[in-house]
């Protein structure tokens, strides 16, 4: 018998919306405070997802006080120039519309501070969707999801077989068997597909979630 899947948790930055070219240009503007200028695309691209501190840190081997240095630096480029130089992914918002009509209740869960993600999704216009907003505070820095997973739970007063996570990197994957929920992996987005292989489910664009929770 198909799962009924009541609570949909969605990542932000590479499930909802492609957000790679401001994330990536704000990193590089760090990176250039640490002589570390034109640093490869493949390379940037692995910040899209997961917390800045944990990626400075295993990414290029910054301590965790280097780290923060970094961040703050990011910080003074991407509210400004980084934030909304993304673009929600096609099909995106005419799932979340139907299933929101469709009597689910959806749940935006980031490792990207709260502070930023609120702005973000009223900016493209997705507030209204949503029934609980879950992200860091700009003081937390790590990319253990399942803490954010276990706050929404509590938060909605959900049972977690009623709950579903919807992302596309290991964190998210990985997060959702550790707080003991399901999930899907978005293979369109910025994770690489042998580390999200262990998700219960996996779409290949967005409106294909739609087949899973109806």
């Amino acid at each position: 018998m198909k799962k009924q899947y009541q609570n949909i948790f969605l990542d932000l930055d590479g499930t909802i919306m492609d957000s790679g070219s401001g994330i990536m240009k704000s990193v590089q503007y760090a990176l250039d405070h640490f002589s570390l200028p034109n640093e490869p695309e493949e390379k940037l691209r692995r910040f899209v997802g997961p917390s800045l501190q944990d990626s400075f840190m295993r990414f290029y081997g910054f301590s965790e006080e280097k780290a923060k240095e970094a961040i703050s630096y990011y910080r003074e480029y991407y509210p400004e120039k980084g934030m909304y130089d993304a673009f929600l992914y096609p099909g995106m918002e005419e799932c979340m519309k139907k299933m929101h009509e469709g009597g689910k209740k959806l749940v935006l869960l980031t490792s990207k501070p709260l502070f930023f993600a609120t702005q973000i999704i009223a900016h493209f216009g997705l507030s209204p969707y949503f029934f609980l907003e879950i992200g860091t505070e700009l003081k937390e820095q790590h990319s253990d999801k399942s803490f954010l997973m276990e706050r929404a739970i509590e938060k909605g007063g959900f049972q977690r077989e009623d709950c579903l996570m919807v992302g596309d990197t290991v964190y998210d994957i990985q997060g959702a068997k550790d707080a003991g929920i399901d999930s899907v992996a978005a293979l369109y987005g910025y994770g690489e597909r042998k580390e999200i292989e262990q998700a219960e489910y996996s779409i290949e664009k967005p409106l294909d979630l739609l087949k899973i929770v109806f």
